[in-house]
């Protein structure tokens, strides 16, 4: 296998959990080829650099070996070789994440009666 389709590859190397997601991604421009906006239907090869965001989740990797079948992840991680610099800005915004606490963490469904006075007196 010489080439393998772009949306083929990032579902088989586990950046998405299905074809359609990473299809979805690719034409939405979040995953760059070699610095360029591309289709999912581009051919990647070996050695090309990738460029993707899933969420908040970013990688910098080079593509080092195709595959069309997914299979676990210790295998999918054999396909590709994620940068230096990838890794440690993936770690410091980990490291951000963690001392910050999500503004909704404490509701747990739908606000009561009571919730809702509150917002209503503070202006939501």
């Amino acid at each position: 296998m010489h080439a393998l389709r772009l949306d083929k590859w990032l579902w088989a190397a586990r950046f998405f959990k299905s074809r359609s997601l990473a299809g979805d991604a690719v034409g939405g421009g979040k995953v760059r080829v070699n610095g360029a906006t591309t289709k999912p239907a581009r051919e990647i090869r070996p050695g090309d650099r990738l460029e993707i965001a899933n969420g908040e989740m970013r990688w910098t990797v080079a593509v080092r070996a195709l595959s069309d079948k997914r299979g676990p992840a210790p295998e999918a991680r054999l396909l590709y070789e994620e940068t230096p610099d990838s890794i440690e800005a993936r770690e410091t915004a980990r490291e951000s994440r963690q001392f910050v606490q999500d503004p909704a963490a404490d509701i747990h469904g739908r606000p009561t009666k009571r919730d809702r006075r509150m917002m209503d007196r503070y202006g939501r």
